[in-house]
């Protein structure tokens, strides 16, 4: 399983490679990066989808709440992560 660090630096890849301006941007954990990067809904699906092309976790729709703030996202994946 990989750890909240790794999954903290493939979240920040994913998010710059959406919004470049997140490689340059310190969000709160507990941010939404939706509002804090603009990112508008097919930008967060672009998100989603990345992180299961990236880590095979899948993430059903009902389950994209948790994944709003980074703080989030890590614990879902270090929930989830079969790596």
């Amino acid at each position: 399983m990989s750890s909240p660090a790794a999954h903290m630096t493939l979240i920040r890849e994913i998010l710059a490679g959406i919004a470049p301006e997140a490689a340059d941007c310190d969000i709160p954990g507990d941010a939404d990066v939706r509002e804090a990067l603009d990112l508008d809904s097919m930008d967060f699906l672009n998100f989603i989808i990345a992180l299961h092309e990236q880590t095979g976790v899948d993430i059903p729709e009902t389950d994209y709440p948790q994944l709003f703030t980074l703080d989030g996202a890590i614990a879902y994946l270090g929930q989830h992560d079969r790596s």
